[in-house]
C-alpha cells in the first residue's frame, strides 16, 4: 500500500519510435494496476473511473474540494483518454468559457493562448504547482488530470493570475507493475502512439516512463500537420515511507508546419469598401496561405527534485526545485484582408485577385529555475482547529528574443485569393544579430489558514508577498530596471448546513506589475520601455484584479455526483491606458468588470453512467476607458456571454461503452468600439456555434480495447478563431474521426 495522506472528505519519422516501444510493452510488465496511489495529495483509486474528483493535488488547499470556497473544475486522466484530448487546449474545452485566441494581425501566438472569465490566463498555467512559462504547445500524454481554478489566484500563485489558473498534474511513479499504450489513426492523416509503463524497483522505489509520438494533419487544412515526440521518466524513493524523493524528466521536440489562417472575406461581417470584393464568396477553407520554407520547431526540456516528508508531529514538509528552457524558432507567413488587403484589378474576374502576406520569423528561449518549499499542518487552539499551509518560492525567469531582419514581399509574391500555391518558396527573416532579454527574479512567502468552527463553519485566508525585480535589457544593450513588492490576499467563509453540502462566500485579489505579461517578450523587442504605453512600462503602477464569490456546493447521490453553482463579480483596476488626449503618453485609469454564473455537475450518476458537465454567463463591461478597445462602455473581446459544455458516457454492456457530448460557445465580440457603426468593421464577431461529438469504446479482451472518436458529428459551420484585426481567421475543424486502439498489460 502507498503512503496515503488522510485528508479529509477524501474519496473512495517521430512515430516509429513510438511504435517500436508500443511493442515492448507486453515485456515490460503483466500485472494491472490495481492499488490505491498518492501524487500530491491526490488520491486516486484504479477501479474508480468517475469524473468526479475530491481534493486537488496543491498542499496549499488543505480542504476538500466541497469545503473549498471557490469555483475548482477538475479534468481527469479518464475523460483526457475518452476524449482522445492529446493538447492541453482540447482538453480545456470541459471548461466553459475558455476561448482561444490567434493573435496580432501577423503575430500569431505561440503556444497555448487563451481567456478565462475575460481576462488572458496564458500565463497563469503551472505544472505540478510551479509556473510553466512554456512558449510550446501542451501535450497530455504526462498528465494524471488537469486542475483549472477560477477566480483572482494572486495569493495561491503570484503575478497575474487576474481570472485563474490552470495546473497539469504529471503522472507518479508507483509501486506497481503495470503498462499501458494508445495507436490512434486519424480520418484526416496521421498517427499518434503513447506508451506508459511503471515498475517496482525494489521494495520501496518505482520508476514510470512516459512516451508519445505522433503525425498528425490538422483538420480540414492543407499543409499544416503536427509531429514530434517527447519523454517523461520519473523515479521514486521510499515511497509508501514517511519520506520521499522524487526525480522528474521530460524532453519534447516537436517539428510542425503552423497555420496562418485564411483571409475572411465572405464571412458574416465581412466588410471592404470595393463593392465587388465586399460581395466576393468566400476561400475554400483547406487552402493554405503559406510557403513551403515555414515551419515551427520547439524544444522543451524539464527536470525536476522533489521531496517529501511526514513528521511524527503531523506537519508535512515538500520541497520542489526546477529547471526548464523552452525554446521556439517558428517562420510564419500571414494574410490581410484589411482596407489594401486584396489587390482586384479585374472585378469581374476573381481568379486574378491576391491577397497580401506577410513574413514572421520568431526566434526566443525561455529559461527558468524556481524552487518551492511548502508546510502544512494541523493545529488545535481552544475550541478551533487550523488547517495550515506556509511556504516560501524563490524563482529566476528569463526570456531572450532573437533579432531577425525585415522582409517585404514584392507583389508577385501574394497570394491569390482563391488559388493560393504552397509550394511557392518565400524569403525567411534571417537573425540580425541582436537579442533582447528580460529577467525576473521573485521571492515569495505566504500563509494560509483554514479554521474550523465546530462541524459547521469554516473560515479561510491567506496572504502572500512577492519582491520582484525585473531587468529589460534592449536589443541595444541598453538597461531598462523596475523592481516593488506585492500583497495578494484571499478570503473565505464557509458554511456546511449538512455534511454533504456547502455554502460560501469569498473575496480574493490578484495583481501584475509592469515589465512581467509574459516578461514582455515579442518578436522584435522584449520588455517595455519608459515611453510604453501599456503594461510593460517599467514606470507604471501594477494592476489589481479583485473577485467576490459567492456559491453552493452539493455532494449528492451518496456522494458520487457534485452539483456547483456560483456568482463571481470581478473588478479590474489600475488599467494603464493611453491618453486620448496626449498620444503617447498614458496613465493607470481603467477598471473593467466581468459578472456572471458558474454552473457545474460531475460525477457518476449510476454505476454504468458517468457525466461532467457545466455552463457560464458573463457580462463584461469597460466602466472606466479612454478608446478603442478600451473605450468607456465597450465590453471585453473574446468573452462569450453565454457557454456550455457536457461530456457523458455509458456502459452498455461489460463491454460496449458508447457515450459523447456538445459544446456551445456565444457570439465573441473583437470590435467593441461604442459608437462606431459594425457594418464598416472587418469581421467585428465570432457567430455562436455548436459542437457535437461521439464516442464507442469495444473491449475486444480484457485488456485491449478499441476505441472510435466522431468529433464535429453535425459538421457544423464556424470560426475557431480570429485575429484581432479581423483579417484572417482559423475555421473549426470540420467532421473527423480517430480510431484507437487501447490496451493494458
Amino acid at each position: 500500500m502507498s503512503h496515503i495522506r488522510n485528508r479529509k472528505h477524501a474519496s473512495n519519422r517521430y512515430l516509429t519510435a513510438a511504435l517500436m516501444a508500443a511493442a515492448a510493452v507486453p515485456a515490460l510488465a503483466s500485472a494491472a494496476l490495481a492499488q490505491d496511489k498518492k501524487l500530491e495529495g491526490v488520491t486516486v483509486t484504479a477501479d474508480d473511473n468517475s469524473y468526479k474528483a475530491d481534493v486537488v493535488s496543491s498542499p496549499k488547499q488543505t480542504q476538500a474540494l466541497i469545503d473549498t470556497p471557490q469555483t475548482v473544475s477538475v479534468i481527469k486522466k479518464e475523460v483526457l483518454q475518452q476524449q482522445q484530448a492529446a493538447s492541453l487546449m482540447e482538453a480545456l474545452r470541459n471548461v466553459p468559457g475558455i476561448t482561444v485566441q490567434m493573435g496580432e494581425n501577423g503575430n500569431t501566438s505561440a503556444g497555448d493562448t487563451f481567456q478565462m472569465r475575460g481576462f488572458d490566463a496564458s500565463t497563469s498555467v503551472l505544472v505540478d504547482g510551479v509556473r510553466d512559462m512554456s512558449s510550446a504547445s501542451r501535450d497530455t500524454f504526462n498528465l494524471e488530470q488537469v486542475e483549472v481554478i477560477r477566480g483572482a489566484g494572486g495569493a495561491d500563485i503570484g503575478r497575474g493570475a487576474s481570472s485563474g489558473y490552470i495546473n497539469l498534474v504529471s503522472k507518479h511513479p508507483t509501486l506497481a507493475a503495470a503498462a499501458s499504450g494508445t495507436l490512434a489513426a486519424y480520418s484526416q492523416g496521421g498517427a499518434r502512439a503513447t506508451v506508459d509503463v511503471n515498475r517496482a524497483v525494489g521494495k520501496t522505489s518505482g520508476l514510470r516512463l512516459n512516451l508519445m509520438a505522433e503525425d498528425v494533419n490538422a483538420v480540414g487544412r492543407d499543409e499544416v500537420k503536427k509531429s514530434g515526440y517527447a519523454v517523461a521518466a520519473a523515479y521514486g524513493i521510499g515511497i509508501g515511507t514517511p519520506t520521499r524523493l522524487y526525480g522528474f524528466a521530460q524532453v519534447s521536440k516537436g517539428d510542425n508546419v503552423p497555420d496562418g489562417g485564411i483571409p475572411s472575406v465572405g464571412y458574416p461581417g465581412f466588410y471592404n469598401a470595393t463593392p465587388a470584393i465586399q460581395a466576393a464568396p468566400r476561400v475554400d477553407p483547406e487552402n493554405y496561405y503559406g510557403s513551403a520554407r515555414d515551419y515551427e520547431d520547439t524544444e522543451s526540456s524539464q527536470f525536476t527534485v522533489k521531496f517529501e516528508h511526514d513528521f511524527e508531529s503531523g506537519v508535512y514538509m515538500t520541497n520542489t526545485t526546477r529547471l526548464s528552457r523552452t525554446s521556439l524558432d517558428r517562420v510564419l507567413t500571414g494574410v490581410s484582408t484589411g482596407s489594401a488587403g486584396i489587390t482586384a484589378t479585374n472585378l469581374t474576374d476573381r481568379s486574378t485577385w491576391t491577397v497580401n502576406r506577410s513574413r514572421q520569423h520568431v526566434v526566443k528561449d525561455n529559461d527558468a529555475l524556481i524552487n518551492a518549499t511548502n508546510f502544512t499542518a494541523s493545529v488545535t487552539t481552544g475550541a478551533f482547529t487550523h488547517d495550515l499551509s506556509y511556504g516560501l518560492e524563490f524563482s529566476t525567469e528569463k526570456v531572450a528574443v532573437y533579432g531577425v531582419n525585415a522582409v517585404t514581399l514584392t507583389t508577385a509574391q501574394q497570394a491569390n485569393l482563391y488559388n493560393p500555391n504552397p509550394n511557392v518558396d518565400l524569403p525567411v527573416n534571417g537573425l540580425n544579430g541582436a537579442r533582447a532579454f528580460v529577467k525576473l527574479n521573485v521571492g515569495s512567502a505566504y500563509l494560509f489558514d483554514t479554521i474550523h468552527f465546530g462541524e459547521k463553519w469554516l473560515f479561510s485566508a491567506g496572504v502572500r508577498v512577492d519582491s520582484y525585480g525585473v531587468t529589460t535589457t534592449t536589443p541595444t544593450n541598453s538597461r531598462i530596471e523596475g523592481d516593488g513588492t506585492l500583497t495578494s490576499y484571499k478570503a473565505g467563509l464557509v458554511y456546511k448546513p449538512v455534511e454533504t453540502a456547502s455554502l460560501y462566500v469569498a473575496y480574493a485579489n490578484s495583481k501584475t506589475p509592469p515589465g512581467t505579461v509574459n516578461l514582455g517578450a515579442s518578436t522584435t523587442t522584449v520588455g517595455g520601455s519608459e515611453t510604453s504605453t501599456n503594461i510593460n512600462n517599467p514606470n507604471v503602477d501594477p494592476t489589481e484584479t479583485r473577485n467576490l464569490e459567492a456559491g453552493v456546493k452539493w455532494d449528492v447521490l451518496s456522494g458520487r455526483v457534485s452539483l456547483t453553482a456560483a456568482y463571481f463579480s470581478t473588478e479590474h483596476l489600475n488599467e494603464f491606458v493611453e491618453d486620448p488626449f496626449n498620444t503617447g503618453f498614458g496613465e493607470n485609469f481603467g477598471k473593467r468588470t466581468v459578472k456572471g454564473f458558474d454552473l457545474g455537475v460531475v460525477g457518476k450518476i449510476t454505476d454504468k453512467w458517468n457525466l461532467t458537465a457545466g455552463i457560464q454567463t458573463m457580462d463584461t463591461e469597460v466602466e472606466r476607458g479612454t478608446t478603442g478597445a478600451n473605450a468607456t462602455g465597450a465590453v471585453t473581446r473574446w468573452s462569450p456571454e453565454l457557454a456550455a459544455t457536457f461530456w457523458t458516457t455509458y456502459e452498455v454492456s461489460p463491454k460496449l461503452t458508447l457515450g459523447g457530448g456538445a459544446r456551445y460557445t456565444g457570439e465573441q465580440v473583437r470590435a467593441n468600439t461604442p459608437g462606431v457603426d459594425l457594418a464598416t468593421q472587418n469581421v467585428p464577431f465570432i457567430p455562436e456555434y455548436w459542437v457535437v461529438d461521439a464516442y464507442g469504446s469495444y473491449k475486444l479482451t480484457d485488456k485491449v480495447s478499441v476505441q472510435l472518436n466522431v468529433y464535429n458529428v453535425l459538421d457544423e459551420d464556424y470560426i475557431a478563431t480570429l485575429n484581432n484585426g479581423g483579417s484572417r481567421l482559423i475555421p473549426g475543424a470540420p467532421r473527423s474521426a480517430t480510431v484507437t486502439l487501447n490496451y493494458q498489460f
